[in-house]
């Protein structure tokens, strides 16, 4: 990963390393990135992946991965935040 001159990623750099980290950590094949956060310590990407295959496709079983890497991309942490139905759109 390239960054800048002063080691710290950009944010499309930042979103590849946790796609990276998911796939590798997880088996799972990542969907989308769903949030890019600076927590104040790290940055906090959320991926969601596929965990379950079904048909018709809109009762897969997803799960957001909540991952933390610090300005240079290194991991810090990583945690499953939720599941869900890929049909069922979020309350709120």
């Amino acid at each position: 990963m390239a960054g800048s001159n002063d080691g710290r990623l950009s944010a499309a750099e930042l979103g590849q390393a946790a796609l990276t980290t998911v796939h590798e950590l997880t088996g799972y094949t990542p969907e989308a990135i769903t949030g890019l956060e600076w927590d104040g310590e790290f940055w906090e990407v959320l991926v969601d992946v596929l965990e379950l295959s079904r048909i018709p496709n809109t009762t897969d079983v997803l799960a957001s991965y909540v991952v933390q890497l610090d300005e240079q991309g290194t991991l810090r942490g990583l945690k499953r935040a939720r599941r869900f139905v890929r049909g069922h759109a979020d309350e709120g």
